[in-house]
């Protein structure tokens, strides 16, 4: 970290954040912080619904509440900071704290992207192979897939993480961001990047885009299932039961895509973070109202929690 030519490297960072006015601060913070607490509510329902309810004990549920874990660490490792620098106008990050950013922020893209493919998976078998369902989606099956997707995120997450730390730099110390995401930390960096960068294109192609692949082709054998059944009914019956993962599914890939894929600029900087808070804090909020508006199993569970909780206050009256 001492090769620079003024004998120095990075100590601390400074997350430019969103620039405005003190009231549109204040505006920001309560915003973010409401996201923040209706984000934490909801995934934390899921989980504990999932782990208390044994009518959720099936692979769906056991993906869903991965899925909502991924989500509850998604947004603490960002959104606590971000409401700090908001509030306080402080916007210094320490090395260490960046470089935790980093893992966090690779585990859990990856996280959610396997967990995402397991359920495209589930939902492949549920519709087009039902009869075969539950000798195929075995427990030991659906515990190595989630394990497989945490341990490949571990894994993944921690080799960004020691890449970014012998990294230097010299000339800039300012993420343009509202976090340490690892693209604003290579672009700010005076080491030569090239293979880092010729490793996260290998990267994106192996696990973004293979994963999403293998989404949607999930999807083209569901809805080339659901279009052969007979009746109306059942094929809405069919399509109901996946509906909530596509959304999902739509929600996480929309953003990212649009992300990336569009021209690059100084000007887009604010877009580029709005579309960066739009999948990495809005859509963690949303995956529970998705998973549970349209769901009888999950407000069956919420009503059999409610009642439970009631009778045992009652009881203690």
């Amino acid at each position: 970290m001492n090769d620079c030519p003024n004998g120095s490297s990075a100590n601390e960072f400074y997350i430019v954040a969103f620039s405005s006015s003190s009231e549109a601060q204040i505006k920001l913070f309560f915003g973010i912080l409401i996201i923040y607490l209706m984000a934490l509510l909801g995934n934390l329902t899921i989980i504990y619904l999932v782990c208390m309810v044994p009518k959720l004990h099936t692979p769906m549920y056991f993906f869903l509440c991965n899925l909502a874990t991924v989500d509850v660490t998604s947004t603490t490792y960002i959104i606590p900071k971000l409401l700090a620098v908001t509030l306080t106008q402080d916007h210094k990050i320490s090395f260490p704290g960046c470089m935790i950013q980093v893992f966090f922020f690779i585990l859990c893209a990856d996280g959610e992207i396997f967990m995402l493919t397991s359920m495209a998976y589930d939902r492949y078998v549920a519709i087009c192979k039902p009869l075969q369902y539950y000798a195929i989606m075995r427990k030991d099956v659906y515990i190595v897939l989630a394990a497989s997707s945490w341990i490949v995120g571990i894994l993944n997450a921690l080799a960004h993480a020691i890449l970014s730390s012998i990294l230097l730099f010299c000339d800039s110390h300012d993420i343009n961001n509202f976090f340490c995401d690892l693209n604003s930390i290579i672009a700010i960096s005076s080491t030569d990047v090239t293979s880092r960068k010729i490793f996260m294109i290998t990267e994106v192609f192996l696990i973004t885009i293979l994963q999403f692949l293998l989404t949607i082709i999930s999807y083209v054998f569901i809805f080339s299932a659901i279009l052969k059944i007979r009746s109306s009914a059942g094929r809405m019956k069919a399509f109901s039961s996946c509906a909530s993962h596509l959304i999902t599914v739509i929600l996480f890939y929309g953003p990212l895509t649009f992300l990336y894929t569009k021209p690059q600029s100084e000007d887009s900087k604010d877009q580029d973070m709005l579309l960066s808070m739009l999948y990495l804090v809005v859509v963690p909020m949303l995956n529970p109202l998705v998973y549970s508006l349209r769901n009888k199993e999950v407000w069956g569970a919420i009503l059999l929690v409610a009642k439970q909780m009631k009778a045992k206050f009652s009881t203690q009256d």
